[in-house]
Parts: C-alpha cells; sequence; structure tokens
C-alpha cells in the first residue's frame, strides 16, 4: 500500500508514527468503521504482535466452535494492558461462538449502572444457553462480586474464588485470563528482558521496505537528509539502544513498581521519537508518559562519581579526549549533529554504551558508572529463591544473600543502638544505664524456602529461622534490597525509609519474641559484661562480676 490516505494526501513519518500516540484515535480499539486514513489504519496492523494470553483467549474460542459446554469467559486486566484491542480482534474472527461484552465498565443505556449491565449480560447468556465474553478491569470483577444480582450468585462466587486465588472453587466453564499471570518481564541469570517489548521494537524498526515505518524512514533520509525524528529512529533501530530502553523500563516496574501497559509502552515510543531532542534526551525529559515520568529519575546525567564529574568539567572547560571527539564523529553517520550539552553527552553514552561500534577506552571507563548493578543482584536473587532445590551449589549462593546482606543489615538495624555486640548478640533492651542482649543462631530457613511458589517478579519472600523458630516472609523487594545493602555500609534509615523500616521492625519484634524465652542473657554497661544464666528456673548463675 502506498504511504498515502485515502484523499491522496502523502503520509510524513511524524504522522505515522503518531498511531503509536495515547491522544491518537488509534490507542484504544473499537468496532468503529475504518476512517478515512486507510494506510494510517495498515500501519495501526502491521504493528500489531499477539501476546501469549491472546493465543490462549483465542484457543478458548477456538474451542467454542466445536460445540460442547457453555463458557463465560472474563478477559481480566488493567487500563491499557490490551483487552480492546484483543476482544475487537477475538470478535471479527469469532462473531458466532459467543456474545460479547467488550468492556464492563460500560451500560447498555444512560439510566443503567456497568453492574446492571453485567446482570443482563449473564441473564442473556443463561437464557439463550449461549457462551459469553467479557473483558473487564481487577476492579470491577470485585465490584460486580459485591454487588451483583442475586440471581448469579453462582458467577459472583466463581469472581470471588478467582480473586482470592481458590483455584479449585472454580467451575470449568467459567474461563479467567488475567494480563497479570501473563507477565511483561521475565527475569534471568544473563540478561532480564521483556519479550513483548523487545518485539515490538525490532517490528517498528526493522530494516526493511516491507516494513512501513522503515520505508517512510527511508524516503525522507534519501530526499531530505537527516532531521531529529529520523535520526531517533536510526538510534532506536540499533538493538544495543532497544536493549537499554528495556532495561530502563524494567528497572521503572522494579523500582517504581511502574506496570507495562500496551498502551504506555506505545505512546513511551512515539514520545522518545517524536519529543523535542534527540531519543537520548527525550527518555529523560519526563513528558506527559507515566513510564517516562518514571525513567526520568534514572537520569544518568545525575550520577556523580569521579570519571563522570571530570568529563562534565572537561567539557566546560572545553578539553576533549581522543575517545570522546571519535564518539562525536561516529555519532554523525546516525544523524546525531548539534549536542549542545554534557548531560546530553552523557545520556547518548548511556544508551550507546553496549553498542560494539563506538567502543574505546575513554567510553568504557565512563560507561562503567552506568551498569545495573543492584537490578543484576535483585534478579539473581529472585531466581535463586524461585528456582531452589536444596542442592548444594544454591544453598551457597543464597547463604551467602541471606549471611552478608538480609541477616548481615538486621542484626545491624537491631543493634543501631548497641553497636558494639558480638556477630550472633542481639540487642534486647535497655534500664537506665544497662543494657540487655542475648545469643541467637539467624540462619536461612532453606526448608521454608523449598516450599514457597514465587511468581510475580516485584517482589519475593525471604524466610529466617531464629534458632528453632521459623520467623513470618519477609517480603524483599529491589527498594529494601536496597537499603539492606545501604544499612551494611553505615547507613541509618531515617523517615524517608518508612515503609521499609515497619517492616525491619517486625522482623525485629519476632527475634525480640524468640530472645525473650533464652536462659541466657548478657548486661552491658560501658565497658563492663555481665553473662545471667537461668539454671533450671532453680537460681541465677552471674560471671564477669
Amino acid at each position: 500500500m502506498k504511504p498515502e490516505t485515502k484523499t491522496g494526501r502523502a503520509v510524513t513519518l511524524r504522522e505515522a508514527l503518531g498511531v503509536l500516540s495515547k491522544s491518537s484515535p488509534y490507542s484504544v480499539s473499537t468496532e468503529r468503521e475504518p476512517s478515512a486514513d486507510l494506510y494510517l489504519d495498515e500501519l495501526k496492523r502491521y504493528l500489531y504482535i499477539q501476546t501469549d494470553i491472546e493465543k490462549d483467549f483465542n484457543s478458548q474460542l477456538s474451542s467454542l466452535s466445536y460445540g460442547g459446554e457453555r463458557k463465560t469467559i472474563f478477559l481480566c486486566g488493567s487500563s491499557g494492558d490490551g483487552k480492546s484491542e484483543i476482544l475487537t480482534r477475538a470478535k471479527l474472527k469469532y462473531p458466532k461462538v459467543a456474545n460479547y461484552h467488550l468492556d464492563a465498565t460500560h451500560s447498555f443505556s444512560p439510566g443503567q449502572t456497568a453492574i446492571q449491565a453485567l446482570d443482563e449480560c449473564f441473564l442473556a447468556s443463561k437464557e439463550q444457553s449461549s457462551s459469553l465474553v467479557i473483558g473487564i478491569n481487577v476492579g470491577m470483577l470485585g465490584n460486580y462480586a459485591e454487588e451483583g444480582a442475586e440471581q448469579h450468585n453462582d458467577i459472583k462466587e466463581s469472581i470471588k474464588a478467582f480473586l482470592e486465588n481458590r483455584t479449585g472453587d472454580i467451575p470449568d466453564n467459567h474461563i479467567f485470563l488475567d494480563f497479570e499471570q501473563y507477565p511483561k518481564f521475565t527475569l534471568s541469570h544473563q540478561v532480564s528482558t521483556s519479550n513483548f517489548a523487545a518485539n515490538f521494537l525490532a517490528r517498528l524498526t526493522e530494516p526493511t521496505l516491507d516494513n512501513p515505518f522503515y520505508a517512510l524512514y527511508d524516503s525522507e533520509v534519501q530526499k531530505l537528509g537527516h532531521s531529529r525524528l529520523t535520526a531517533n529512529y536510526n538510534l532506536l533501530g540499533l538493538e544495543s539502544v532497544q536493549k537499554s530502553i528495556i532495561a530502563l523500563l524494567l528497572k521503572a516496574r522494579l523500582i517504581k513498581d511502574q506496570f507495562l501497559t500496551a498502551r504506555a509502552l506505545l505512546d513511551f515510543v512515539f514520545q522518545i521519537l517524536a519529543g523535542d531532542g534527540y531519543l537520548f534526551d527525550n527518555l529523560f525529559s519526563g513528558s506527559d508518559n507515566e513510564l517516562l515520568e518514571h525513567i526520568q529519575s534514572f537520569d544518568p546525567s545525575n550520577i556523580h562519581t569521579r570519571k563522570v564529574d571530570e568529563f562534565v568539567l572537561q567539557f566546560s572547560l572545553g578539553i576533549e579526549d581522543t575517545g570522546f571527539a571519535q564518539l562525536k564523529d561516529q555519532v554523525k553517520a546516525l544523524g546525531v549533529f548539534d549536542v549542545l550539552t554534557a548531560a546530553s553527552y552523557l545520556r547518548m553514552v548511556y544508551l550507546l554504551k553496549d553498542e560494539e561500534q563506538f567502543a574505546n577506552d575513554y567510553i568504557d571507563d565512563l560507561k562503567a558508572d552506568f551498569g545495573n548493578s543492584l537490578v543484576d543482584q535483585y534478579a539473581n536473587t529472585w531466581l535463586l529463591h524461585r528456582d531452589f532445590d536444596s542442592s548444594g551449589k544454591q544453598k551457597k549462593a543464597l547463604n551467602k544473600f541471606y549471611k552478608d546482606t538480609l541477616i548481615s543489615a538486621v542484626h545491624r538495624y537491631c543493634n543501631r543502638n548497641s553497636p558494639s555486640l558480638d556477630k550472633d548478640q542481639f540487642f534486647v533492651s535497655e534500664y537506665n544505664t544497662f543494657k540487655t542482649a542475648v545469643e541467637l543462631e539467624v540462619k536461612p530457613d532453606f526448608s521454608s524456602i523449598k516450599m514457597q511458589a514465587v511468581n510475580k517478579i516485584g517482589v519475593f519472600n525471604a524466610h529466617i529461622r531464629v534458632d528453632e523458630y521459623s520467623l513470618l516472609p519477609l517480603p524483599i523487594s529491589i527498594n529494601l534490597l536496597e537499603l539492606l545493602e545501604k544499612i551494611n555500609k553505615g547507613y541509618r534509615p531515617n523517615k524517608h525509609d518508612k515503609n521499609a523500616v515497619l517492616l525491619l521492625d517486625e522482623v525485629v519484634e519476632q527475634i525480640i519474641a524468640v530472645a525473650n524465652e533464652k536462659n541466657t542473657l548478657f548486661i552491658l554497661r560501658n565497658d563492663k559484661r555481665y553473662k545471667v544464666v537461668n539454671e533450671d528456673d532453680e537460681y541465677f548463675e552471674v560471671s564477669g562480676i
């Protein structure tokens, strides 16, 4: 198809990329008639990538084609995750196998509530003995479970079982396909990534004229030379840049708890390509996009290390290292010419840090400060908990995390008012000028680790055993992991660490509860130490006097 609208007006690369914007009518799929700009419809179809949840959803619909038991299929998720796109396509492909209610937040008439509309759908499905497909937010599921009509108590109970993860109580003909069960990111010991984002970026920038976006890019460069937009598209076409961007999205997911939805990703890509600056500046500009708002806090130009500060100083003085001058010359081939600030160059180096064609000793030294060591450490520890099988190698690796990071930080936090206590001693209380402590054996609870299920990438449960007592699971997020590392380096949590402090306080309370059962107590005052032993509740033996 030619790159023009039905009226013959030529489409520019910027207009074509506009189908990604959240302000575009293409951002949400509806049952609308094709637009006058048929070429833009074609662009949207070209970009579509089938996901695993859609494959499973279509499999369910396909099974309905062969008759059999009536089913109610719920496609569950949150706003912007792609429900409407999947449902619109399914209704066109399987129009007769079921009744469709594409958006459970909508009603069929002005005087009707969304709950009443669902009641009507369920009633019609039962009366007609027909299958029903519903697109619904998880929050709306909860509302219907509480407010739906009594005649649909069977469905309400099924919804409650789904929300409470009681899968055994869900009837076989009630199908819940939940986007949350199809995570956008995968963690691995080698490279943590998002197949969803990676496949989309690769398709958008595939360097072939069969790709309408690349064809428009190539045509504009041939006719007009590079612009900011074509340079940005060129940069995004580099696999190393795509990996760097996905790493930023993963950081936003883990550190900022920002979920990746289809709509947010498409708008994110539009903003970084079509923004006022180069791609590397647009990435950290904030903009009106929830992903960019969170990624802004990871701006590499805000890092202060000796090498980075040295670069900023040299740049301000007009001093250029040979390696830096080489990079400036090389990126001109990508269309990058007028970079004016040290901050912009730092962002560019960050984005191109894994691109082999730009590697040199100077750039390698500079990019060494841009690593994702915290994300890598979290991913490895998360995987050790998920895949734990009690092997000696895994126990050794996990024991290192528990001993050197978790238990060490808990010990320091518990003993923050008595830092001179020995490794196995834990502060209990203080009376006047006397401090009391006990000696405890704190270690990982491997049996509990093996029993648990780790699914959500945002958190894993750590299990600690104090003497013969197992403590309650401690949920470890990447932010708590970072705090544990900081505590081990001497940091003292403050009011800004409120949520993490509550978790640490709960652990300490459990440790103190075990400590109160001990028969041996240490009493400390200045440089004096006393040991008090309860001998079978008959007498106390005191030493150290």
